[in-house]
């Protein structure tokens, strides 16, 4: 294969792992820049979606509904962890916050290996999604080219929202000082439970992609996707949407070109080298590539 067809090819793969990460590290983003919470239960949304997906095929759903099933199943429980878990700590401490989040993920992860299974569970997946696909002579996986395109067609829909409806905009407010929300009428309930819906959908959302290319799901299938996002959001500057979506998409170009194009004795340090080239990021921006400034008074 040309070297440039190759580089073509790691690119498509680049942005389609940059694309999972920078949905998901703009739900941590949503989040975080209305509560100043970092919700690393977020994983668990996830694999609440990739369960709801496999169970929906299973049962005989056409693929279409237990897509849209997995996806509501991610907003439903990321609401019920607004109302039980984190609306009774909203005004606590960041440490509370945090502590709050860690618990919530882990009692989801036992419930998972419990009621469901600790094992890895087959996705029945339609078999014309492992079909490929060629575009100006490249040839490019399904589900990658659906998850570049979903991921994109999300963030514009997205974008349109936060900058057109009186929620978005109330969100962006809310962003910047909660207290110009209260003087627009909205309850502030109502923007932070939109703002954790926004995120469960943008996890569900990844989710379903993440089990589409992998084609199992676990319980434990969202830590490390949601991990790499926390790093990503870290890039973009932690409260900043247009940062998370900036740095999600950079950390799956650093992890796809040095999986490339590293030397294979030294593929082993691959994570190694990762996480130097996002501190080298950092030393130069040290408050994230697209930093801003957050202010939380609920």
């Amino acid at each position: 294969m040309p070297t440039l067809d190759i580089f073509l090819q790691q690119l498509v793969n680049a942005l389609s792992l940059g694309g999972t990460y920078a949905l998901l590290a703009l739900g941590l983003a949503v989040v975080f820049s209305i509560m100043g919470l970092i919700n690393f239960a977020h994983g668990e949304l996830m694999t609440a979606a990739g369960y709801g997906l496999c169970f929906a095929l299973i049962a005989g759903l056409p693929f279409g509904f237990a897509i849209f099933l997995g996806i509501v199943v991610a907003i439903v429980l990321v609401l019920l962890m607004e109302r039980v878990a984190f609306r009774p700590v909203r005004g606590a401490s960041a440490t509370t916050l945090l502590l709050t989040s860690f618990a919530v993920s882990a009692i989801l992860r036992v419930l998972f290996q419990n009621f469901v299974s600790a094992r890895p569970q087959a996705v029945p997946m339609p078999a014309r999604l492992s079909s490929m696909i060629e575009i100006g002579g490249l040839h490019i996986g399904l589900i990658q080219f659906i998850s570049i395109l979903v991921t994109f067609l999300v963030l514009i829909a997205l974008s349109i929202f936060l900058r057109t409806t009186v929620m978005g905009r109330a969100m962006r407010a809310a962003s910047e000082d909660f207290a110009i929300v209260r003087l627009m009428g909205i309850k502030a309930n109502a923007v932070v439970a939109t703002a954790f819906a926004i995120s469960g959908l943008l996890a569900g959302i990844a989710g379903i992609l993440w089990v589409a290319q992998r084609g199992s799901v676990d319980p434990l299938m969202g830590f490390l996707p949601v991990l790499k996002a926390f790093i990503a959001a870290i890039i973009g500057g932690l409260g900043s949407l247009s940062g998370a979506v900036a740095g999600g998409f950079l950390l799956g170009f650093i992890e796809v070109f040095l999986q490339a194009y590293l030397p294979e004795s030294m593929l082993g340090y691959r994570d190694a080298f990762a996480i130097l080239i996002v501190i080298a990021v950092l030393l130069m921006a040290p408050q994230g590539l697209l930093a801003r400034k957050v202010t939380v008074k609920l």
